[in-house]
């Protein structure tokens, strides 16, 4: 606009200006910023108007110095000596005659999405607030709107009501009508197994959306790649251009499922020849959970290292304390199951297993030091050569002590000596015993004195049923109450009696006076019968002999 212009528009607003409230006035913008557009309207003072106020009219260029605009009046004098107007209700009345026109026509508004609300965006149309729900945005589900925020677009009206200042906007509709013709070209040549080029629009948790150039397809995140990946934004990218197998194609649906990986060779087909079972390789860390870590043995085949695997004597370290995304490691192949696609990798295989270090230098019987690492409620566990653990159980502390008292004799950090019972380098097991460092005293008497020896002790106690004799150190019997009749006897009183049987699990032996008097008298049944035999054969061979005796002195006659 040259000088003599903006003079002869400044003459005739002061001429023909309407001073009234809301009246609306020609203005010409005298200076722009980011923020503000300073518009005169002809009165002695410039107006600040915000330039958001404008963007409706910089949907089709930029503001320019020396642009009229129309805007409302507001106040003359604001009380600070300026005056204030404004450009959004200059446009309002207009801004509600084309909705108006756009709702009865079908015709196109474009609006600025200006902000999110729940349930959707707001948008500017001119001035006007309306409001875009969230199933309308797009023709396929969002999982964010964060891109189209702070731009313009188009849309068409769905429900208009000025009363109530209700404005409800579509987005998906503009978009379905331009992408009708073009939906139609590619039903009509699509089908399940051919190549299709598209650009990818969005990721989801679930796997991509792919313009395909007037509809839409789903990339689902387990066709992205052979692999496995917590989500699609590892490989892709919005606005990347790939090629596509189509999987899946549903006419009626309007749905087409795609494929990336199917582009290429299922590496599963001969994983079994790649990666043999008990084989090292290098392997990249490329994730870590709390129950192990997944390695990439090559780019499109990943195994799990469960946190047993990774090391031989720390079964609960935290895989983070080991490894870090990015690391190489070597792993050992576990297990390969294909119909599951999993392969299970082991790390601590690549290391010298201590457990069967120590079977390997150590036998049954063979006496070990060790430090108590831990007591619990079934046993200790001693620390030993290689830094793994032998467990003594609680019954293998001591010959004669129950396990409460024994356990009691030990504390952690103690050295103690121990003797192997047990080997297991496949479960990572070894048991110890304490006791058997010395000699059972309960078993070598048990040996030299079995049923039916007859021994004599001291009443060690008395019980309600039972009396209990002191046979030995360590060594104790039992005979029933009864058996002593009406004649029980004290505590220190000798008792004879006769061993009926060991009882190596209580280790008590059981004694009976019954049982002894029963062998005495068989005993002694025994020796009158050799003795009477004895008598009678000295008998007979006494009248044998006279009659021998006889019949030679009758033949001499």
């Amino acid at each position: 606009m040259t000088e003599t212009a903006f003079e002869k528009l400044l003459d005739e607003s002061l001429t023909t200006l309407n001073f009234n409230q809301g009246a609306l006035i020609s203005g010409v913008i005298v200076d722009l910023t980011s923020d503000w557009v300073t518009v005169h309207v002809g009165l002695k003072s410039e107006s600040l108007i915000p330039r958001t106020e404008f963007l409706a009219d910089e949907v089709d260029g930029e503001l320019s110095i020396g642009d009229e605009v129309k805007v409302s009046l507001e106040a003359v004098e604001d009380g600070h000596g300026s005056t204030r107007v404004s450009r959004i209700r200059a446009m309002h009345d207009e801004s509600w005659k084309n909705l108006e026109e756009a709702l009865e026509t079908g015709a196109l508004i474009k609006g600025y999405i200006s902000g999110k609300v729940r349930g959707g965006m707001t948008v500017d149309v001119a001035g006007v607030r309306a409001f875009l729900p969230g199933s309308l945005v797009d023709s396929r589900p969002l999982e964010s709107f964060d891109h189209l925020e702070k731009t313009f677009q188009d849309f068409k009206v769905i429900k208009l009501d000025k009363e109530k200042s209700n404005v409800v906007l579509s987005r998906k509709a503009v978009q379905e009508d331009l992408n009708s013709e073009e939906r139609e070209k590619i039903f009509a040549t699509i089908q399940e197994g051919s190549l299709i080029s598209g650009t990818i629009k969005n990721l989801t948790d679930y796997g991509a959306f792919v313009d395909l150039g007037g509809v839409d397809g789903l990339l689902h995140i387990t066709d992205i790649t052979w692999k496995r990946i917590n989500h699609p934004s590892e490989v892709l990218n919005v606005g990347d251009k790939l090629d596509f197998k189509v999987t899946n194609f549903d006419k009626e649906k309007s749905r087409i499922s795609l494929g990336l990986k199917q582009l290429t060779n299922d590496p599963w087909e001969d994983i079994k020849d790649s990666f043999p079972i008990n084989s090292i390789h290098k392997a990249k860390v490329s994730s870590i959970a709390e129950y192990g870590f997944f390695a990439e043995l090559d780019t499109n085949t990943e195994g799990l290292v469960h946190i047993s695997e990774i090391d031989w004597t720390n079964k609960s370290i935290h895989p983070s304390k080991v490894v870090s995304v990015g690391d190489e490691v070597d792993v050992m192949v576990l297990e390969i199951d294909i119909e599951k696609r999993r392969v299970s990798l082991g790390m601590k295989q690549c290391q010298v297993n201590p457990w069967l270090t120590f079977s390997e230098n150590n036998s049954l019987g063979d006496v070990v030091k060790g430090e108590v690492k831990s007591i619990t409620d079934f046993g200790m566990f001693i620390g030993l050569d290689g830094n793994i653990d032998g467990l003594v159980h609680l019954s293998d502390l001591s010959w004669t002590q129950s396990e409460d008292e024994a356990v009691k004799s030990f504390s952690k950090g103690q050295d103690v000596e121990a003797v192997i019972l047990g080997i297991d380098p496949h479960k990572e097991r070894i048991s110890l015993g304490i006791k058997q460092l010395s000699e059972d005293v309960f078993d070598t008497f048990a040996k030299n004195n079995p049923k039916g020896t007859e021994l004599t002790g001291q009443v060690s106690s008395i019980g309600e049923d039972i009396i209990f004799i002191s046979l030995a150190e360590d060594v104790t019997g039992k005979i029933k109450s009864k058996e002593f009749k009406d004649n029980l006897p004290a505590e220190g009183d000798s008792v004879t009696s006769l061993v009926t049987s060991i009882d190596r699990k209580n280790r008590q032996v059981n004694l009976s006076i019954f049982a002894l008097e029963k062998s005495q008298e068989k005993e002694l049944i025994k020796e009158n019968i050799s003795k009477n035999k004895q008598i009678e054969s000295e008998t007979k061979t006494s009248i044998g002999d006279l009659i021998q005796e006889e019949l030679s002195d009758s033949s001499q006659d």
